[in-house]
């Protein structure tokens, strides 16, 4: 940082400052506290944190020095405040995946494609947003979410929000903007899953997948061509027409 961005001596006294009126605050929400989850506890406790990352950065910036505190992030939910008795419930999943192995990914759609005389777009299998598509048109996201090695897919973080509602929306009602509207304060419980929380993940991951590869860490992809032509010699229904391709359960 430049000489000319630099705060001031005068900014890191002030943020000094505001750390030590917030630290009387939330002490007085403590001592004052009506529950486990008294809402001015939590919003002293947020103000504190603010106060300190504030001072703490202006510290650095000025000084080159830093403080021994660590500011928590926002890994918890603010109090709840919806119905006691919901009479509906709204249920947000993200799931994120990184493709990596596009051929395997592709080679999975072909097999949808020559299945499925329905399948949308001829030749849709051939790019990597057309197999998607067609995958994930083709099965339910659970599906993918317990096969995603097998569609050439790698999972990243994920997360599930349970949030009370008063009412049910009206048919339609949200479609076009399905998660503007969360209110953190209607979550009655939600699940993450994350490799930061993974203890063993750097242990050099699973040694059966190791086995699977090949010697330049790639699985073996040809097989899905061959296995494909067999599938297409077998599986036709009682007219001889493909039978729809069916998931295993």
């Amino acid at each position: 940082m430049s000489d000319a961005a630099q705060p001031t001596a005068a900014e890191v006294r002030a943020a000094a400052e505001a750390v030590k009126t917030a630290l009387d605050r939330h002490l007085a929400a403590v001592e004052r506290r009506s529950g486990e989850e008294d809402p001015a506890v939590y919003d002293a406790f947020n103000e504190l944190a603010a106060a300190a990352e504030a001072y703490d950065e202006l510290l650095y910036d000025r000084y080159d020095e830093v403080t021994p505190f660590e500011i928590p992030g926002e890994d918890t939910l603010p109090p709840y405040t919806g119905p006691e008795e919901p009479s509906a419930l709204s249920v947000l999943i993200r799931r994120d995946y990184a493709v990596a192995e596009p051929q395997r990914l592709m080679a999975q759609a072909r097999r949808v494609e020559a299945a499925d005389e329905d399948a949308p777009g001829a030749g849709a299998s051939g790019t990597v947003h057309g197999a998607l598509g067609l995958l994930f048109g083709e099965f339910e996201p659970d599906e993918i979410a317990s096969r995603h090695k097998e569609f050439g897919l790698e999972e990243g973080d994920s997360t599930l929000w349970v949030t009370a509602a008063d009412e049910s929306a009206e048919p339609g009602e949200w479609l076009e903007a399905p998660f503007e509207q969360v209110d953190p304060e209607r979550v009655v419980c939600r699940f993450d899953v994350s490799a930061v929380f993974d203890e063993e993940f750097d242990d050099g991951g699973d040694d059966e997948d190791d086995e699977d590869e090949g010697e330049d860490g790639e699985a073996d992809l040809p097989d899905l061509d061959e296995d494909l032509d067999t599938d297409l010699d077998t599986d036709l229904d009682e007219d001889g027409e493909p039978a729809r391709l069916e998931a295993d359960r």
